[in-house]
Formats: C-alpha cells, sequence, structure tokens
C-alpha cells in the first residue's frame, strides 16, 4: 500500500540542530512503522522504494516485530536481564525495553546511537527509567561502545548478555571505516560467555526475490545520508555471526524466525529481502 503523504509531522528544529537535506535511517524506518518524528527527505525516500517495490515498508514492520519476538525470547525463555540494542532507533511502541521489563521490571538495558533526534527524543522519554540508559556514540566503532565507563558500569560484563544488532550492519561497509565482520567480530569477542546476539540483515536471497532487492538497494544507494544499504548473500551474513551457535532455525527471512502465529496469505516480495537469526556464545 503506498503511503499517504499527509501523514507525520517535521520535529521541532529547535530541540537539536538536524540536517534534513538528506535522509536519515532511522527517521525513514521510524515513518515506515507509523511514526511521527520525520521530515519530508526521510518520507521521500520511503516514497521512492514504496513506488519501486510495492508492500517495500513490509521489511521495516517485519523487523520491529522480529525484535520484540527476540527480545522477549532473550528474557522470558533465556532468562538475561542485561541488553546493549546498538542502533536501537527512535523510540516507538514496544521497545526492547518494555518488552523485556514487562517481564522483569529490573531488566537493564542500554540503548545505543547518534543521531540526533534520536537522541533527544530517547533521552526524554527514558529519562525516568532508571534501569534504561541512551549512550551517544557510533556503533560501527565498538571502542566507543564497548570501552565507555557507563556501559561498563551499568552492565556487568561477567555475567550473560543479550546483544541486539537489529538491521544496523546493512547500512555499513568497509568503504566508510571498520568492515562489517570486523564491526560484529569486536562486539561478539567482548560478550561474556552465555550471552545471545539477535540480529538483522537486508539479504540477496539469490532466487527469483533477487531483483527485488536489487532494486531497493539502487534507491538507497543514492539517497546520501545514513540512507544507504547494503543487500548481502547469506554467506556474507553468516561470516558476520561466526563464534555464535544459531539457534533453530537458524538464520531465515524475519517473517520465519518463531513467528507467533499461523501464515495468513503469501508473504510479499519485500519480506524475502530481510533475514534474522539468534546466536548464543559459547
Amino acid at each position: 500500500m503506498s503511503a499517504s503523504r499527509s501523514e507525520s509531522q517535521p520535529i521541532s528544529s529547535n530541540v537539536v540542530s538536524i540536517d534534513t537535506t538528506t535522509p536519515s535511517i532511522a527517521r525513514a524506518y521510524d515513518f515506515a512503522i507509523g511514526g511521527k518524528t520525520n521530515y519530508e527527505v526521510d518520507r521521500e525516500l520511503i516514497y521512492r522504494m514504496d513506488e519501486a517495490v510495492p508492500e517495500v515498508r513490509q521489511i521495516a514492520i517485519s523487523n520491529r516485530m522480529f525484535l520484540i519476538r527476540a527480545a522477549r525470547f532473550l528474557a522470558a525463555k533465556v532468562g538475561l536481564d542485561q541488553f546493549l540494542d546498538c542502533g536501537s532507533g527512535l523510540p516507538t511502541a514496544e521497545n526492547t525495553h518494555e518488552v523485556v521489563q514487562r517481564l522483569n521490571d529490573e531488566a537493564r538495558v542500554v540503548y545505543v546511537d547518534n543521531d540526533p533526534v534520536v537522541l533527544a527524543h530517547g533521552r526524554a522519554i527514558l529519562e525516568e527509567n532508571e534501569h534504561t540508559r541512551f549512550l551517544d556514540a557510533d556503533i560501527f566503532r565498538p571502542e566507543q561502545v564497548l570501552d565507555n565507563a557507563m556501559v561498563r558500569e551499568f552492565l556487568d560484563f561477567s555475567r550473560p548478555m543479550g546483544l541486539l544488532q537489529v538491521a544496523t550492519l546493512h547500512h555499513h561497509d568497509a568503504e566508510f571505516g571498520m568492515p562489517p565482520v570486523d564491526v560484529m567480530r569486536a562486539y561478539i569477542d567482548a560478550l561474556p560467555s552465555g550471552s545471545y546476539v539477535a540480529f538483522t540483515h537486508f539479504i540477496n536471497p539469490e532466487n527469483e526475490h533477487t531483483e527485488t532487492a536489487m532494486r531497493v538497494q539502487e534507491i538507497m544507494r543514492g539517497a546520501g545520508g545514513t540512507g544507504r544499504g547494503y543487500w548481502r548473500t547469506r554467506a556474507e551474513i553468516l561470516e558476520m555471526l561466526e563464534g555464535l551457535d544459531l539457534i533453530e532455525p537458524g538464520l531465515v527471512i524475519n517473517d520465519d524466525w518463531w513467528p507467533d502465529g499461523p501464515r495468513v496469505g503469501e508473504l510479499s516480495s519485500a519480506a524475502h529481502c530481510i533475514a534474522a537469526a539468534v546466536g548464543r556464545k559459547p
């Protein structure tokens, strides 16, 4: 379904210094899942993708639904009580802390992002939650996160924790710094034994849906700002998850990772272009 251009209102520009000339992936994602914290430049990116690939916004929706299922699994089934959510994006319904603290009100969550709008809104919403923190850092420079004093004091790195890299690494490439595989290696190496990683990434399915993936990738590559995206193969994605024992069903498209109920109808082609996995560090 195409988006209505009458939706969403601009953020007040006196909150922080914001670049409104290039799209922000955090704000575009916010618009895709029905949020209001975005600008016309962000909405135009979604419109272009939606016109090229109908129902492309299902990628964003399925990603949010996976995050909810994975966070619930890690808190309820595994029993984790501390989480590091990288590239958390704008606060919306059913954030990580809401999911896990519903199951354990003392569960701790550190959100990490460096988008100025995310920081302004995130800190304002979470300032009264004593078990949640927000860190301004570049998640693609792991040392900024892992060596941060607040992170080290708030989370106990001698006990298992949950690391969320949900829809993050597909916005990064070696041309912008550390290669994605090395970024993930740094995070996984820093995790205590028994920790879990929840992960999603745009995937080139290498089948009849590859054309869909490539069309969206072309649009995002030309968007500038943080709107770029990289569709990688299954082998390339699995390389990022080395060192983890993947929980069944392994690396699958988002909608196939422990869905909440039976499928009604066929998945769109776009739904085959993002994959998810949850893995345990031995």
